[in-house]
């Protein structure tokens, strides 16, 4: 039996963990706080999943197998990955517009195109400008995060996986196996994956990949019309303005709070001293940005978190084998719209970890593009 150690157990390492473990392999999973907590990027209630993916068509054979996952996670867990509709808002020439058209068309999406007048019409809450246009797609919605991951270590667990709950120091590899030093001692095994998330630039330090990581911040507010936002009214969306692009879901939540964010606008930070308090001043920003796009959403502040992101220059993420270690698998900077591949990630690295190859396509995340 292959014994593979998985080290970070947010997302991506918990999906390779019940992929690993389901195939028979012996897994270990180190990890420095225990599954499910909200200390990394894998955390705060909801993210957004969607199919016409702007960012590149090469996602979309990604993503679809990631949705054939989900809805296998489902059937175990209701209510973890559920559709809403998705609004993807801009002018024309943006991402957020052409891009999911891009994706749409080339894959044989089903989508509407919908000018300022049909938004404000179909969905009040928004208050588009008259040169404004959405790609709709109602094959889009949200995940539970949190609940994602417990769920895969659920079937992980089932299937015989350790946990090791201690922060890893280090890691070697050689023709001998693999180790990873951990405050708790030494964990040895065959293969090694590293899904390291806002750590990924101390625990992948050898490779020199220019990854950024950030501190982040959400906010649930509870809107002064909130039937506007209600759970089958409201549509998941992106919207892309000039240096601003808010992001947000429908009410999901008993309080009445809907969650808003601003994608990539946080500090540089360190995972392990990153300042977690959100004051009045970043609430008052994140309301006076949003309200001319949403003007009822922030009627009343309720909460917010701060997490982390981790990302490429490029924003496309990192997925192979160490090019000097190939028993070792790394997947990192997956940030600002990584989640919602979660499933099919842990199917590609427990791919490369057992076999050393993959069927899916993943050329776009080659970790030696940088130089």
């Amino acid at each position: 039996m292959t014994k593979v150690i998985v080290l970070g157990l947010g997302g991506m390492g918990s999906a390779a963990a019940a992929h690993l473990a389901a195939r028979g392999a012996e897994v270990v999973a180190v990890e420095q706080f225990e599954p499910g907590h909200d200390r990394g990027s894998s955390h705060g209630e909801s993210r957004i999943i969607r199919q016409a993916y702007f960012e590149d068509p090469a996602y979309v054979p990604l993503v679809l197998r990631s949705y054939e996952l989900w809805e296998d996670l489902e059937r175990e867990d209701p209510g973890l990955f559920l559709l809403t509709g998705g609004l993807f808002l801009g002018r024309p020439e943006t991402d957020a517009v052409s891009g999911s058209l891009a994706s749409a068309r080339e894959h044989g999406l089903p989508h509407q195109v919908l000018d300022a007048g049909e938004i404000r019409r179909r969905f009040p809450a928004f208050a588009p400008r008259d040169d404004e246009v959405g790609v709709y797609e109602e094959r889009s919605g949200f995940v539970r995060p949190e609940r994602a991951v417990l769920a895969h270590w659920r079937r992980a667990r089932a299937a015989g996986a350790e946990l090791v709950t201690a922060r890893a120091l280090s890691w070697t590899a050689g023709d001998d196996g693999v180790r990873v030093e951990t405050s708790a001692g030494t964990v040895e095994g065959d293969r090694l994956v590293v899904t390291p998330g806002a750590w990924a630039p101390t625990m992948l330090a050898d490779l020199g990949l220019p990854l950024v990581v950030s501190r982040q911040a959400v906010f649930w507010f509870r809107p002064t019309d909130p039937a506007a936002y209600a759970l089958g009214a409201q549509p998941v969306f992106v919207w892309e303005r000039p240096g601003l692009s808010p992001y947000g879901f429908p009410c999901l939540d008993e309080d009445g709070g809907v969650k808003i964010g601003l994608h990539h606008r946080g500090a540089v930070t360190d995972p392990d001293e990153v300042d977690r308090v959100v004051t009045a001043a970043d609430v008052a920003e994140v309301a006076d940005l949003v309200r001319p796009l949403l003007p009822t959403l922030p009627g009343t502040y309720l909460r917010a978190i701060t997490c982390l992101y981790t990302t490429t220059p490029d924003h496309d993420f990192v997925i192979g084998l160490h090019p000097h270690h190939r028993n070792v698998a790394i997947a990192c900077g997956f940030s600002g719209h990584g989640f919602k591949f979660v499933p099919v990630v842990g199917e590609v690295l427990a791919d490369l970890a057992l076999d050393g190859t993959t069927a899916r396509p993943i050329g776009l995340f080659d970790l030696t593009r940088f130089g």
